[in-house]
C-alpha cells in the first residue's frame, strides 16, 4: 500500500487541497490519500479559528465524492502539539511498516523541514512531497545537504494545479460578506453557511 497524508488545520478545506491531493495521488500512483486535520500544530496554533470537530466535519464532507480520500481524526484524539514525527509513528503502527507514507507539504515548507521535531528519523521514516507551482524554484540543495541520500531517495516535488486559494483568505471573504464559491466544495459552504462560521461576532 502507498499512501498519501494531507495534513493541515483545514480551516476551511478549499478546492485547492483537493485539486492538490489528486494530483499527488495520480502522480505517484497512490492507492489512499488521508486527509488529518491538526489539533495544535507547533507552528500555527494560535491561528486555527474553528472548532476542531467542525473542521473534521468539513474535511469529511468536502472529500466524500472521492472514493480514493479519507479523513482520520488521530491528530485530533492525541493530546498536545501534533508533531509529524507523531502521527507517521502512529500510522505506520495502524497500517503496518510495509505501508508507504507520503507526507504532502507546500514547497514553501520544504526549506524548513530541518527544523521539524525528529526531521532525519522522520525522513528516514516516510516520503515527503513537495508541492509547487509552474514556474516557481525550490532550492532543494541546503535540503540534499543536511538530509544527505535520504533526501534523494525520501524527498520528491511535484508541479501542481496553479490554484491560487487560501483557507485565509476565505475567511476574510466571509467576515466581508463576499462569495466563496468556486473556492469550497458546495457541502462545505452550505455547512459554513449553517453554522455561521467565519462571520465577525
Amino acid at each position: 500500500m502507498k499512501i498519501g497524508i494531507m495534513g493541515g488545520t483545514f480551516d476551511p478545506i478549499h478546492f485547492g487541497h483537493l485539486a492538490t491531493a489528486e494530483a499527488v495521488r495520480e502522480n505517484f500512483s497512490l492507492d489512499e490519500i488521508l486527509f488529518i486535520p491538526a489539533a495544535r500544530p507547533p507552528h500555527k496554533s494560535e491561528n486555527i479559528v474553528t472548532d476542531e470537530n467542525q473542521r473534521l466535519e468539513m474535511t469529511t464532507l468536502a472529500t466524500r465524492s472521492n472514493k480514493f480520500f479519507s479523513v482520520s481524526d488521530i491528530e485530533l484524539r492525541r493530546k498536545g502539539l501534533s508533531y509529524t514525527f507523531d502521527t507517521m509513528n502512529e500510522l505506520h503502527k495502524i497500517f503496518g511498516n510495509a505501508t508507504e507514507l507520503f507526507f504532502i507539504m507546500g514547497a514553501d515548507s520544504l526549506a524548513d523541514l530541518s527544523k521539524w521535531h525528529e526531521a532525519r528519523k522522520l525522513v528516514d521514516k516516510c516520503h515527503f512531497i513537495a508541492t509547487t507551482r509552474q514556474g516557481v524554484d525550490v532550492d532543494f540543495s541546503e535540503v540534499k545537504k543536511f538530509f544527505g541520500d535520504a533526501a534523494t531517495k525520501h524527498i520528491h516535488r511535484i508541479v501542481t494545479p496553479a490554484l491560487e486559494i487560501s483557507s485565509t483568505d476565505i475567511r476574510q471573504k466571509i467576515r466581508r460578506g463576499l462569495s466563496i464559491k468556486y473556492l469550497v466544495p458546495d457541502v462545505v459552504e452550505e455547512y459554513i453557511t449553517a453554522h455561521g462560521l467565519y462571520r465577525e461576532n
